[in-house]
């Protein structure tokens, strides 16, 4: 393709929060109507750039901090961003908005109370042409005119919703296309879209991708920022690697493959493959016990968990499959907050013979129970405090960080020091605010303080979802030590390979119930996506 088919290009962009360099002299160019792939690991600078791209952070001033430049340089020192071969420069993402950019974040920004419709055309109104000029409050808004729009756009892409519906009773994946139709009614041209499959399932999954293939069919532009390399090489047409806030390559997707791009990633070989050596001899009396248990949604009054039961034992992973939405979030939470006002339960749940139902979280905790919950920013972090703050959730108590029975600042910065750096969590001021960290970072720092307080059970909820493959390998290793430590594990995930790697027994989860197990090595684990869709033992045998 040629220069005059240039849709976005990097000059020289460099950008600084305080004394951390986010960005260093990044150059790279993404060609028009293409889908381009944007990796590296966690901290290493990609969403800043797609954030600057899309105006949510202005570029620092173009003045040399001394950096290399990235590949591709250019002969002009000009810092600059172009958006086809013309210079930009914006002031807010409304500017970008103006110029045909759009932007799906990795949490979505929808307002859950509302319908999809509402949220679409928030701040798009369709007004009457004769009221256009009347302040906001005496426009009439047209909405069956934003309705049939937002009809034909579904129908290109054959996206199913329920518009009358609020969005926090829609599941996660239409959400993301309430998210993309809110760019397309905006007749965006350049999509961004941050780690667009972390909560979906792979079925949404492939059709994100037909219709991604669609956007580019029809000349549009499409940014994808994901960790996950096979999505790289079955979707991309080119792909910008970024490692320590600089572009070290840009290249064609055909050109490269899994093991070439995780090197490029890290600066290092990486092992693709999990080694889990063989569990220790199991007691029998089990650490977690869940006895015919029943969860209902208040809201609805619907079973969410249909009498389930299954036993955790100590040094063990026991691994929960399933698509998700079928139970796995609502079984994590009541195990962190059995007392959550949204449900109600029947059955049992006992962690070391004791029965948790009546407890609080605090008091869970105190059982030897540590957390790695799905949704970090609300339910794992405090984002506005800093790392040392965060870290002190639930270790407060702990000898090593005290002086005569009182905290000490000092042993506390001199292990959250060690445990930084052990766990290469970016960037390395103890003094950051957790909002300040990416989203991968802000996960090692959970599973950090949560392995810390050497849990004898540990219950994570999601554990590698948007974290770098660097990263899921330490993670992978960190949870093979806590079991080989003796603590017994359940492991939430909708990574079915992370399942298949880290598990010594797999529960596959269907509509709330449990609907197969499986031990390690079993030859008939080649079934498990029968059940995980919910076919039964005789459609699986025939």
């Amino acid at each position: 393709m040629g220069e005059q088919t240039l849709a976005v290009e990097f000059r020289n962009i460099t950008k600084t929060f305080e004394h951390v360099i986010a960005n260093s002299k990044v150059n790279f160019k993404v060609q028009r109507g293409t889908i381009h792939g944007i990796i590296g690991e966690n901290g290493a600078g990609k969403s800043t750039a797609m954030n600057i791209l899309f105006g949510m952070y202005p570029p620092d001033d173009g003045a040399d901090d001394g950096a290399d430049r990235g590949v591709d340089s250019v002969d002009s020192d000009a810092s600059e961003i172009k958006i086809y071969n013309n210079p930009v420069k914006w002031n807010s993402p409304l500017d970008a908005i103006a110029h045909g950019i759009g932007m799906v974040h990795q949490h979505f920004m929808l307002a859950n109370t509302e319908n999809a419709v509402n949220n679409v055309i928030l701040g798009e109104e369709p007004v009457f042409y004769a009221l256009r000029k009347l302040p906001s409050f005496f426009r009439l808004i047209q909405t069956k005119k934003a309705v049939q729009k937002l009809k034909t756009l579904a129908k290109v892409f054959d996206f199913e919703i329920d518009w009358e519906t609020s969005i926090e009773d829609l599941p996660v994946g239409v959400q993301q296309r309430i998210e993309i139709l809110k760019l397309l009614y905006r007749n965006a041209e350049i999509l961004i879209l941050d780690e667009p499959t972390a909560v979906l399932n792979p079925v949404e999954i492939e059709a994100l991708f037909v219709n991604l293939k669609k956007l580019k069919e029809q000349g549009k532009t499409v940014l994808i920022i994901t960790h996950k390399l096979n999505e790289i090489m079955a979707c991309t047409d080119e792909v910008t690697v970024f490692r320590h806030g600089k572009v070290v390559c840009s290249l064609k997707t055909k050109d490269t493959n899994i093991e070439a791009l995780a090197e490029l990633m890290v600066g290092r070989k990486i092992s693709l493959q999990v080694s889990v050596p063989p569990r220790k001899e199991l007691s029998k009396a089990p650490i977690l016990e869940i006895n015919n248990l029943v969860l209902y949604a208040h809201k609805k009054e619907k079973k969410k968990l249909d009498h389930i039961s299954f036993s955790v034992l100590k040094g063990e992973i026991v691994g929960i499959a399933g698509v998700e939405g079928h139970g796995q979030s609502e079984l994590a939470q009541i195990l962190l907050c059995p007392n959550a006002k949204e449900f109600a339960i029947k059955g049992n749940i006992n962690i070391f013979g004791k029965n948790i139902l009546s407890l609080k979280t605090n008091q869970i905790r105190e059982l030897g129970v540590s957390f790695i919950p799905e949704n970090r920013q609300v339910q794992a972090l405090l984002l506005d405090a800093a790392l040392q703050e965060n870290f002190l959730l639930g270790n407060h108590d702990k000898r090593e960080l005290q002086f005569y029975n009182l905290l000490s600042l000092k042993k506390i910065k001199e292990k959250l020091l060690s445990i930084v750096r052990d766990y290469d969590i970016r960037p390395g001021n103890t003094n950051s605010l957790a909002r300040q960290l990416s989203g991968g970072n802000q996960q090692k720092l959970v599973i950090a303080r949560e392995c810390y307080s050497q849990p004898k059970l540990l219950i994570a909820s999601q554990p590698t979802r948007g974290v770098d493959i660097g990263a899921i390998q330490f993670i992978h290793e960190k949870i093979i030590q806590v079991r080989d430590d003796g603590a017994g594990v359940l492991l939430i995930s909708s990574e079915l390979e992370e399942i298949l790697a880290l598990s010594d027994r797999i529960l596959v989860i269907y509509a709330g119930k449990i609907v197969a197990e499986f031990n390690r090595g079993d030859p008939s684990l080649s079934r498990i996506g029968y059940y995980m869709c919910g076919a039964s033992e005789r459609e699986n045998v025939h």
